[in-house]
């Protein structure tokens, strides 16, 4: 716990067998109470590894689910757990672990709501190997992002996120895309639901067993993108009524 607040660290996994192991071991167990993981129906052996390593809470899907289904999952169970911080990690290593204090110790102060692990501040994206076209589409969707949004992110396309219990209990994330622009709708959501997001500095790493999407789906992705912030300013404006907006 921190400052009295339960702390849980959320993997959704798929194919994540190479790399778990060594995500798990970053995680820092002094403040982190309880780890979940949901596997997406994977195709190697990502539950015996997590199971091999003691985590004592791991949901399994019958069919694959998408990543924002995994992710629905995931939030689900924290709730049921009593999470009043909850942090996603992903358990490809792509983010480090060593970040959760720094994430966890922003919420528990009460100074945010959110906080996101950015791989634009500072140089840990074009360091880190994020191919040149994904960085050049990111900066260009997070620009037309903040824009609509009248926002100020460097980021909205991160992995890494932390909530508190009021976010998860407040915005109907359940209402969102089982497919990789839940992360998108669910910032949207937030926004508009007027919380306020931290960003920290996070190093990220590209590699062979790290997951990442193909340029098909990352167009699907960037349509997506672009579809819910022309929804959410059309709402501000009070010209359409969408369901991604409405509270829980």
């Amino acid at each position: 716990m921190i400052r009295g607040k339960k702390v849980i660290v959320v993997l959704p996994a798929y194919n994540a067998s190479k790399t778990l192991k060594i995500t798990y071991n970053e995680i820092d167990f002094s403040l982190v109470d309880e780890v979940i993981l949901v596997d997406d129906q994977s195709r190697d052996n990502t539950v015996e590894v997590a199971r091999e390593l003691g985590i004592q809470h791991i949901v399994q899907h019958e069919q694959n689910k998408g990543y924002g289904g995994n992710q629905k999952s995931c939030y689900r169970k924290a709730l049921e757990l009593g999470g009043d911080i909850v942090i996603m990690l992903h358990p490809d290593y792509q983010y480090t672990p060593l970040l959760i204090p720094a994430m966890a110790q922003l919420l528990a102060s009460g100074l945010y709501e959110v906080v996101l692990g950015s791989r634009i501040l500072g140089k840990g994206a074009l360091k880190g190997g994020m191919p040149f076209y994904k960085y050049a589409a990111n900066r260009m969707l997070t620009l037309f992002q903040n824009l609509l949004m009248n926002a100020k992110l460097s980021e909205y396309h991160t992995g890494y996120r932390a909530f508190t219990r009021k976010v998860l209990e407040s915005v109907n994330f359940e209402g969102n895309s089982d497919n990789f622009v839940f992360d998108n709708q669910m910032l949207a959501q937030i926004w508009y639901a007027g919380f306020e997001i931290a960003e920290i500095t996070c190093p990220t790493k590209y590699f062979e067993d790290a997951s990442s999407i193909n340029i098909h789906n990352s167009t699907i992705y960037g349509l997506g993108v672009l579809k819910t912030s022309l929804l959410y300013r059309l709402n501000r404006w009070k010209l359409v009524k969408s369901k991604l907006f409405q509270p829980k």
